[in-house]
This record gives C-alpha cells, structure tokens and sequence, in this order.
C-alpha cells in the first residue's frame, strides 16, 4: 500500500512539474498572431515571400510622428479669459480706500497715478505666479486672451504676475519722480490680483485640433499586394510597411475569445511536446524518469531558453539568435549522458522556436550548434575543453549561417553581417556555462567530471590522510582504481567515475587501519578478540567511511561506492571460523553482515568485483593465467550466484568482459621478472668462454672472436 501510494505520488508529481512549465511557457509567449521578423535595413530577407492578406496604412515610425507633433504644437497657444470684473473691484477698493480719513495725507496726484497703473497693468492681464512660470518652462512663447466674441494673441513675457505689476509700477514712479515712501503707504500690492483664468475647454480643443493636423500613416498597402520576398533588400519604406503590418494584426486579433483560442492551442503544442519528452525518459532513461532532482533539472532547462526566447522576440532589442540554447546540451551531456541531451537539446530548441514567426532557421542553427558541442564534448575534465567545445559549436553554426545564405542566392557583398554578429555573441554566451555548472552541482546535487578530477587528486586531504595513515590501504585502492578503470573502459561505463570511487571506498579504515591485513607488519590485533568482535570492526569501516565522505563533504554518488563496495555480504573469514568453532550454535548473521546496500549502478558493480578480485589476489601462492582466472571465475560468480549483483544493470556480456580484463591486468601486474646474470671476474691476460665463445676484457666492451659487441 505505501509503494502504490508512493508511485502515485511520484506520478502526479512528474505531470504537475509538466503542467508547471507548459503554462510558463505559454504565458510568455507573443500574443500576437503575426510573430517576430528579425531583419535589417540594407540587407536581404532572409524569410519567403509576404503577400498582404487585407487593406491596411502604412504607419508613420514614431519617430516622425513625435516630429510632426512637436512641430503643430510649436504654434499652440492656449486660450485664457480676461475677467474685467476683477480689475474693476480691485481698483475701486483702492479708491475707496485712499479717499478715508487714514490717506488724507496722500496727495491726489499719486492716488490718480496709481489708478491709471491698475488700470494699465489689469488691461494687460494677470497671471498667477505659478501657472506663469510653468508656462514659460513649456516654452510657450504666446498665449490668446478672450475678451468678448475675439481671442488677441498676446506674448507670454509680456503678462504681468502680481509680483511683476507691482516692481513694474514703482520702477514708473521712480522715473516720474514720484516718492517711493509715500507710494509704500498705498499699499499698491493689496490690490493686484490675477484677472487671466485658464480656459480648458478651448485649450484642449484646440490641441485636439493640431493632433488631427498630423497624419499617422503615409499610405496605403491593398489586399494581394506583394510586400517583400525573399532575397529583396529590406529598404526603409518596406520596414515600414512590414511594422505597419504587425501593428494591424495585432489591432486586428484584440478579441479576447480569439486569443484564448490561440492560447488554448499554444498549450496543446507544448503539451505535447513535453509529454513526448517524458515518454523519452519513461521508456528509455528509467533512472533520471526515477529521479525527481534529474526531472527537475531538465524541465527547469526546457523552461528557461523558451521564456529567454520570447522576451527576446517581444523586445527587439536584441537578436533572439545571441541565446546560446546549447548550453542545455553542454548540462545534460555533462551531468547524464550524450542520447538524453540530444533528445533536450531538441525540444529546448522547438519550444524556443515557438515565439518566432520563421522558426526553422533558428531551429536549424541552433540544433546544428547543439548536436557539435555534444559531440566535442564528451567527458569534461577542464576549462580549455569547453572553451573550445564552444568554439566549434560557434564555427559550426557561422558556417552554417554562411550556407544558408549563399544558398538563397544572396552573394557575399548581400550577407547580413548582424545575424553573424549574434551567432558570435551566442558563441561568447556559451563560455558562461562553466560558471553555472558549479551552481546546478549545488543546487541539484550533480557531480560533473571536473568535481571527479579534483576528488581523484592524490594530494586532496582524505587521499593524502589515508595514504600516511593507511599506506596499504591506499596502495591497495590505487591498484581497485587501475582495475575497475579498465573493466569501465572495455564496457562503456563511466571510468572517471568508477576510478574516483575506488580511490575513496576504503577510507574508514583510517579508523582502524592496524585491524586489516594490508595495513599489518607482524602482530594481528585479532588473535586477541572474538570472530563477532573482529567482524564487528571489519564491517564497521563502511560506517566510518560514510562519516568521514560527511566531514570531507564528498559527494553522494562518491558515497554510494563506499556504501555499496560490499553490498549485503558477510566478512567472510570471521563468519567461516566462527561456523567452524561452533558447529552446532545457531549464528547471528546479521553481526557478520555488511549494512549495504547492494550495488544499483554499473561502476557500483565494477567496483565490488575489482575490490573482491584484487584483495583476494594478494592469497595466491602461483601467479599464473590458470590460477588467476580460477580466482576470478570463482569470486565473480560467486557474487552473481550469491544475487549482490542483480540490481545493477550489468549484463552476462559484461560479466565476462569483466572477467578478461581482470586476468589479463593482474597478469601485467604479477609478472615475473628475469634475474639479471653477474658478470665474473677473470684476469685480463686469461681468455673467458661465454656461450661457447672465447671474449676479452678491455676498457671498451668485450670481443667475441674477433669483432666488438657489447655485453650486458
């Protein structure tokens, strides 16, 4: 019941993470119908022939209409209404005020000054102080003032604020003579108030007006009309047109319930495709289809390039062709394999192809770029390999750029140099795989091949630790490496992988490193413990290596070897003797037992039989091809029989394969040595025979009957 509800759950799981990116990358595709031409002013089209399908203007760019704007509204003047009531109340306050008992002593004459300057400065209009301002920062140099039936342009500097009618009328005195200190007690200022009040009606109309003034468009394209095709070259007026086109379909196609459908169908395509890409991983790549970090990662890659692409589409700032898509196939082909980051690489690139109106060009280079860097890149082990995997993706994909276009019959004086400019910067893009593969490891837990490097360094700290700590041990996991190295090599495993594992499977016997044999020079600390005791540390070296693989922070698929290296075997010699001394006792198997689990991959089982073999090697009392393959036949078999090796996905071909490679290795390893012979000393007058063969001695070499050779 809890693994079908647990299948169930992986299950919905998978179909919620695919619903999660089609609806991503739906919502950013372009809404319009008419999707996005790439092309440039002066050079060829690239795609086939355009034809309109209905009427429509050519728009004006908006460029030229901003100009034309700007150039009705240099002659816009908005409309104020002179309020004559005002001036009037105002100088009649003033009046009434100079004739009280309070100005009795202000002489008539500055009374009657004064009222013709109100008169004066009210007549030709007052402007509150912020609204004149603003006006001359719009730099409007006239405004028309209404009185009655009639509008009298008037200039802007020539209206009065409150503050300037009152400096202007005491600058008039001053030049009339008139005494500042007696016009300081008329208080002048308490009578100047605005008299100009906007008209918004009439402004706006007449900015309407200069608006419908200006065209929007420059012509007319009919229905049938050839636009451009391809291999013309793409002139101002025929971008023009092309943009007008977009600008009409999009107008035309703002029906909510034709969109929805156009939505509805877009979903449907990525749907599928998506569901096509899971099919792939269901039947063929069972382990990633298992891993949810694995189907994480692969949809998060199907999902970003798509939106990247769309973005680029809808902005038009740049090239849609600078986005380095192959860096999907560099991830999959560094943290899986080559067939799968085919197989991404290729739905990567059809969704991305989505938000383009000529998709097949982008596809095509794009793969062409994909399906190169697979192929110089397989295994990575540095930074030069993946600056030149993007080097000759990058080639790969200008060249091809170069075909396509000569094969439209464009000549070289015709090439679009930006579509190769964006290909180079695509290229450049590329390099920030390497960064970015750090932070997926971390992420998603991967381990890349240049991790493996660092870990199978020799001079990394565990290594160096178990080699002064455990300098058998270490010998003997170096010879584990170079073996299972080998097998890997013959049966398409990972041999980095099975190499770096064998180095690190034995490090907790660190711990204890005097209780094995490999480590011992005479005294045997187990002749003093029980066989359950002695096991007891024997086994406990996969535990202590797996604590150790924590506080070195290896990384998991390195700690599933040191888990696995046993599997759910016995620690055979206690188990045996203690059988033996206690023929008649049930035992407990578990104390001699192994906690496991057994091996799940191909370099896990590698590495098991390699372990087995070459420990057990080290019995042998005959080295010879007979004995060896005896050996091996018996262990390998043993473990096939005994079922350690049944979930890992090695087949009979590669047991026996397994086996060739193990005797004929340890053959090179164990290979008897010629002694090399001493030569006798003899006098130098006396004659020696060698092989039947009279020689002298002389400060040369040797001289075998009359002619000179040397001898060693």
């Amino acid at each position: 019941m809890t693994e079908s509800r647990h299948r169930s759950g992986g299950v919905l799981f998978r179909v919620l993470l695919t619903l999660a990116a089609a609806v991503l990358i739906v919502l950013f595709l372009p809404r319009e119908r008419t999707m996005t031409y790439e092309y440039t002013i002066g050079k060829p089209w690239r795609y086939g022939q355009i034809m309109a399908a209905y009427d429509f203007p050519i728009y004006k760019s908006e460029q030229a209409i901003r100009e034309e704007l700007d150039s009705a509204f240099s002659r816009f003047q908005p409309y104020y209404k002179l309020d004559t009531t005002v001036g009037k109340t105002q100088m009649a306050a003033f009046q009434k005020d100079m004739a009280s008992q309070q100005a009795d002593n202000i002489p008539k004459e500055y009374v009657r000054y004064l009222l013709n300057s109100l008169a004066e400065v009210y007549a030709a209009g007052i402007l509150d102080n912020e609204e004149h301002a603003a006006l001359l920062d719009s730099n409007l140099t006239a405004v028309r003032i209404e009185q009655g039936t009639s509008a009298t342009p008037r200039l802007v500097k020539n209206l009065y604020t409150t503050r300037s009618a009152y400096v202007n009328i005491l600058s008039l005195a001053d030049s009339a003579h008139y005494s500042r200190e007696i016009l300081a007690r008329c208080d002048i200022n308490n009578y100047l108030m605005p008299n100009l009040v906007a008209d918004v009606r009439k402004t706006r109309q007449e900015q309407q007006e200069l608006r419908m003034s200006v065209t929007y468009a420059s012509g007319m394209v009919q229905a049938g009309e050839k636009i451009v095709d391809r291999g013309d070259i793409v002139t101002p007026h025929v971008a023009s047109i092309i943009e007008s086109m977009k600008r009409e379909s999009v107008r035309r196609h703002e029906n909510k319930s034709g969109e929805q459908m156009q939505m509805g169908g877009k979903l449907l395509i990525v749907l599928m495709l998506l569901t096509v890409f899971a099919v792939y991983l269901a039947l063929y790549r069972r382990d990633y289809w298992q891993n949810l970090r694995s189907m994480c990662l692969l949809y998060l890659l199907l999902t970003v390039f798509p939106i990247a692409a769309s973005l680029l589409a809808q902005s038009n700032l740049q090239s849609v062709y600078i986005l380095p898509v192959t860096i999907v196939a560099i991830f999959v082909s560094v943290f899986m394999d080559s067939r799968t980051a085919f197989v991404t690489d290729f739905i990567a690139i059809v969704l991305a192809s989505l938000a383009l109106h000529e998709p097949y060009t982008f596809a095509l280079t794009q793969f062409i770029s994909g399906v190169t860097a697979i192929y110089s890149l397989k295994q990575l082990t540095s930074r030069s390999q993946l600056i030149r995997t993007a080097f000759i993706a990058t080639v790969a994909m200008e060249l091809f750029m170069l075909g396509y276009e000569l094969s439209q019959g464009h000549t070289l004086g015709m090439l679009d140099t930006s579509w190769y400019i964006s290909g180079a910067i695509n290229g450049v893009l590329l390099l920030f795989a390497y960064p970015f593969l750090f932070v997926l490891e971390k992420v998603f837990g991967f381990t890349s091949p240049i991790t493996l490097i660092e870990l199978s360094n020799v001079s990394n700290p565990l290594l160096r630790k178990l080699s002064k700590e455990a300098q058998g041990t270490f010998n003997h996991s170096m010879q584990v490496a170079n073996l299972a190295g080998e097998i890997a090599a013959k049966i398409d495993a990972d041999q980095l992988l099975v190499r770096t594992g064998a180095l690190y499977h034995d490090i907790g016997k660190i711990m204890n490193a005097a209780y094995f044999t490999e480590n011992q020079s005479g005294t045997n600390p187990h002749d003093s413990l029980s066989e359950e005791r002695s096991a007891q540390i024997i086994i406990q070296h996969v535990t202590d290596g797996l604590e150790l693989a924590d506080k070195y922070r290896l990384p998991k698929v390195v700690k599933d070897f040191i888990a696995t290296h046993h599997g759910c075997s016995k620690a055979g010699y206690f188990y045996i003797k203690w059988k033996n001394a206690h023929p008649d006792e049930p035992v407990d198997e578990s104390v001699f037992t192994y906690p496991g689990p057994n091996p799940s991959t191909k370099e896990q089982g590698i590495l098991m039989i390699a372990d087995s073999v070459e420990a057990a090697s080290k019995s042998l009392k005959t080295i010879d091809e007979e004995s060896l393959r005896s050996l091996v036949n018996n262990i390998v078999d043993g473990k096939v029989k005994d079922g350690y090796l049944s979930g890992c996905p090695l087949t009979f071909s590669d047991v026996q394969v397994a086996k060739d490679v193990l005797v004929q290795t340890l053959k090179t390893i164990y290979h008897t040595r010629i002694s090399y012979p001493t030569i006798n000393e003899k006098k130098e007058a006396s004659p020696a025979r060698h092989r039947g063969k009279s020689f002298f001695k002389n400060g040369q070499g040797y001289y075998y009957h009359g002619h000179k050779g040397k001898h060693s």
